[in-house]
């Protein structure tokens, strides 16, 4: 049996407040030309379809899509809901949809039933482990601690239960944080009283246990891996090797995994340097089309540095300020006390650039003030 280990798609999500749903489309277009291409047999979908419980429209017409398409595909396809999704509206008529071949696993009380498919070595029990929050199932499963560990720990309890009782290869899906891998910083904290680690061993006898929630790919071993997200969340990502995993899974278990890379919308570059030094290295020009995040280090915040960056790198979209050397220390700020408005906004200013504001922006800031200070009311008052 082959099959194709994705997951964590966010469904909407923006990058820096830069829309991902044109690039969201392409890889379900990718995903679909490698299903045909490497006559896949099982998608898995372990978590995070969308970006959040309540998806927007376009969003949701993505996934509905994405599924159709794969509903008619060769494929089977089996998928989980993540710390992300809502797994009420995502499993919603999830038993009708099964018969399509779509089968959506939200719902944690059915954690031991598994979608079963046979290959010409037997049969194959995919079960689909939906992200289980631990304050939920801790009192319907009576579970001894309120962490992550004890509740996976008893969903493959229920699983190997089942497991038990068949002669069958087994698939598990699972939306957690397992040690060993690497997070990032796109990913939302899921830890309980500062517990959120599983052990790998959680998953021992299991033929393949295919993994969301981490968004950069993990082998922790030749069994239990991370797919990552097939896009890129954070700048944090920009080195990862975005994808899916292709496994065969034979007679005895995995016969092989080989990484399918997914297509690059927009390479992620993060630059460092004197805001000179940026505009003018020519060593950075591969990075002109990449979305960037730059660190400058002048000892002056630059003026209107965005603008100049843009003018080189048009996807600039972070910039922070590490001065060489660390910022100066200008002592606290003067007592806003017996103060105008407009000198305490000038003294702002020089505490935040290192500089103070030049006669135009002095002559800004006072128009600033005045507005706001400005009462379209006094006249009248006064009059009466």
């Amino acid at each position: 049996m082959r099959i194709l280990h994705t997951s964590d798609w966010h469904l909407g999500r923006s990058f820096h407040r830069e829309g991902m749903l044109g690039h969201q489309a392409a890889y379900v277009d990718h995903l679909l030309e490698v299903v045909a291409a490497e006559r896949v047999d099982l998608v898995v979908v372990a978590g995070d379809i969308y970006d959040r419980a309540l998806p927007h429209v376009d969003a949701v017409r993505l996934a509905d899509e994405a599924l159709a398409r794969l509903a008619a595909s060769r494929a089977t396809v089996v998928l989980t809901s993540g710390n992300h999704d809502s797994a009420q509206r995502l499993g919603f008529s999830s038993r009708l949809i099964d018969a399509a071949g779509v089968f959506i696993r939200t719902d944690a009380g059915t954690v031991g039933t598994p979608v079963l498919l046979d290959d010409e070595h037997g049969p194959v029990a995919v079960y689909g482990i939906p992200y289980l929050d631990p304050d939920a199932v801790r009192e319907p499963w009576g579970l001894a601690g309120r962490s992550h560990e004890a509740a996976l720990t008893e969903a493959m309890r229920r699983v190997n239960a089942d497991r038990a009782t068949r002669r069958a290869r087994s698939v598990v899906l699972a939306h957690a944080f397992v040690a060993g891998a690497q997070p990032s910083d796109s990913e939302r904290d899921i830890s309980v009283g500062g517990v959120s680690l599983v052990p790998t061993s959680v998953f021992d006898g299991v033929e393949y246990a295919a993994l969301g929630h981490l968004h950069g790919r993990h082998t922790l071993t030749e069994t239990v891996r991370y797919s990552g997200s097939p896009l890129a969340y954070s700048f944090s990502e920009a080195a990862h090797l975005k994808g899916s995993w292709l496994v065969d899974l034979g007679a005895g278990g995995v016969e092989s995994a080989e990484f399918v890379e997914a297509p690059v919308p927009r390479r992620l570059a993060r630059l460092r340097g004197t805001l000179d030094d940026l505009l003018h290295d020519l060593t950075l020009t591969e990075h002109e089309d990449a979305w960037v995040q730059a660190i400058l280090t002048d000892t002056v915040r630059p003026v209107q540095a965005m603008d100049r960056l843009r003018s080189r790198f048009p996807h600039t979209l972070v910039i922070g300020f590490e001065p060489v050397g660390g910022t100066p220390d200008r002592g606290p700020l003067r007592a806003p006390h017996g103060r105008s408005d407009h000198a305490i906004a000038l003294d702002f200013v020089e505490a935040m650039r290192g500089a103070p504001a030049t006669r135009a922006e002095a002559a800004l800031l006072q128009a600033a003030v005045d507005a706001c200070c400005e009462d379209p009311d006094f006249d009248v008052l006064v009059s009466t």
